[in-house]
């Protein structure tokens, strides 16, 4: 199987304009195939502001009602993918950006109602990723891009979770290819001390991570990023890896951040 590395960019490098271009000088010079996820930052909200329309948030959720779903659309599949595309396109990497939509590659389904209705939120199911498309687009040297904006393939958009995107490419993608999934953010990696960038832990495999939650070492928002990342390992991605956006130049040394494995 050859290779193949999807990188999972967060938001606070989306952010800042010097951050996000020192970041894909680093992602266009990694050799191999690869694949981009993003999301949209701040510039959504900051966007749904000046037209008047007010961002709600539940526990660092988005609620996306119609308006909101109309400015997260132009957003994250419009500006900021087609920003990011051009960037890469400077750097000489063939970029190609994507919404779940193009090609059919991505389908989600609205997210149902309980105690909170999240609007047009879209969650992903295990055959939803159409791998045999993507993988055109790689055979073809592409580079794909991928916007946190998916269908439920009846003409309804919706916004899908960049991570959950990120981790379901990677699953699918894992029967045609040997996966490396990447989660690039502002931290050095999984932290024993998360007041010491230094303190990286380089390696945890999955009976160390239960290990680690009950000694409250890794905790709070961390624990399900940690969770989807297993759960992609047991169904067939390679490794996780979990590092500051600013190293990803070292990757492929293998010295970035924490590698999570079986």
């Amino acid at each position: 199987m050859s290779v193949l590395n999807i990188i999972k960019i967060g938001g606070n490098i989306i952010d800042d304009p010097e951050q996000l271009e020192a970041f894909l000088e680093k992602f266009s010079a990694l050799q191999g195939r690869k694949i981009l996820v993003h999301g949209g930052g701040k510039i959504a909200t900051r966007i749904a502001a000046d037209l008047g329309i007010e961002a709600k948030m539940v526990e660092g959720r988005r609620i996306t009602d119609a308006p909101m779903l109309d400015v997260v659309t132009m957003v994250y599949a419009g500006l900021t993918n087609k920003n990011i595309v051009a960037n890469l396109q400077k750097l000489d990497c063939d970029a190609i950006g994507l919404c779940g939509a193009d090609g059919n590659v991505i389908k989600a389904v609205k997210r149902p109602v309980r105690e909170i209705d999240y609007g047009f939120a879209g969650d992903i199911l295990a055959d939803s990723v159409n791998s045999l498309a993507i993988k055109k687009l790689l055979e073809a040297e592409f580079t794909p891009v991928f916007s946190a904006i998916t269908h439920n393939g009846l003409g309804q958009l919706l916004n899908t979770n960049a991570d959950t995107i990120a981790s379901s490419l990677a699953v699918a993608l894992s029967k045609l290819y040997e996966v490396s999934l990447i989660y690039c953010f502002e931290k050095n990696g999984v932290l024993l001390d998360v007041d010491n960038e230094n303190s990286v832990i380089e390696t945890i495999r999955s009976g160390e991570f239960e290990q680690l939650k009950d000694n409250k070492i890794i905790h709070d928002g961390m624990i399900p990023k940690l969770q989807n990342a297993f759960d992609a390992i047991a169904k067939g991605v390679s490794n996780v890896y979990i590092g500051n956006a600013n190293n990803l130049h070292l990757y492929q040394q293998r010295k970035f951040g924490t590698c999570l494995i079986a």
